[in-house]
């Protein structure tokens, strides 16, 4: 499979490329409960039953630079928010959202930055990095279209991983096992497991469709950190996508986490533009 190359930041991908992966999370994480629309000048991700920004936001803004016609329209987006009775909630990607002071012009109207993160995008074949074996009694599983009756078990333990991982509030842990479950049931969605003799202790996920590989979730328990489970799934889902003969094999890291960048740099990924801004507009929703 042939890898993008050229300058950075953006390393030759065309703008209508760029677009589709801004477009690609959204569509991949669209379960029943959930859905997305194409407004043409931006996309929105909605779920019909979590409240979670994350879950509810606009993304691939294009919207004109006028100041007069950009007000009009991010007065159209709060409508909209305000409709689905969510916090508005926007990504803004610096070279590729327009107007190129989007940031700053949402700030200006009341949004804070909530940390934003990168895309990293895969640069080099990883198939020549050398792999360290697994430590005695763990197990690497992968897992696709599972059965009726793996579901459950299976939910539960991705669930359990993410939930320590990702320091989601165990009170959540039910919902996250249930949309893990929703999530297993859709063909592109790829789950890997690490067992240590049984014990679920590291995931990784990736979501294969429309000429891409977006991996996400790479996540270790606390108590199991340290061990090279986390390059281990990292390394298996790169491959994996290589593979598949996808054109586009990327991934999303919070910009504060310095070491999970390290790692997927070593790796064979490198960073797709500067850091995202996810622009959040608090309040009562």
């Amino acid at each position: 499979m042939p890898l993008p190359s050229g300058p950075d930041p953006w390393f030759g991908l065309s703008p209508e490329t760029l677009r589709s992966l801004e477009v690609h999370p959204a569509r991949a994480i669209s379960i029943p409960g959930r859905g997305w629309h194409d407004f043409g000048d931006s996309v929105m991700l909605f779920s019909a039953t979590e409240t979670e920004p994350f879950f509810n936001r606009l993304t691939a803004v294009r919207w004109p630079g006028d100041p007069r016609e950009f007000d009009a329209r991010l007065h159209i987006a709060l409508e909209l928010f305000a409709a689905l009775d969510r916090k508005p909630y926007i990504w803004a990607i610096p070279g590729l959202s327009t107007p190129p002071d989007l940031v700053a012009r949402l700030a200006a109207n009341g949004f804070a930055d909530q940390g934003g993160g990168y895309d990293m995008i895969l640069l080099s074949d990883p198939a020549a990095i050398r792999e360290a074996p697994l430590p005695a009694g763990a197990v690497l599983e992968r897992w696709n279209n599972p059965s009726e009756a793996d579901r459950p078990a299976l939910a539960e333990s991705l669930a359990l991983v993410i939930g320590e991982s990702f320091r989601i509030p165990a009170a959540r842990r039910g919902s996250l096992a249930a949309e893990i479950s929703l999530t297993t049931q859709q063909s592109y969605f790829h789950a890997y497991l690490i067992r240590v003799d049984g014990e679920p202790v590291a995931t990784g996920e990736r979501y294969t469709f429309d000429g891409a590989s977006y991996i996400s979730s790479i996540g270790t328990r606390p108590e199991w950190r340290g061990r090279g489970f986390a390059k281990a799934i990292t390394l298996a889902l790169a491959r994996d996508s290589i593979a598949s003969d996808v054109d586009l094999i990327y991934l999303g890291v919070y910009a504060d986490n310095a070491r999970a960048i390290r790692l997927y740099d070593r790796l064979g990924f490198a960073l797709l533009g500067p850091r995202s801004s996810d622009m959040l507009l608090d309040g009562p929703v």
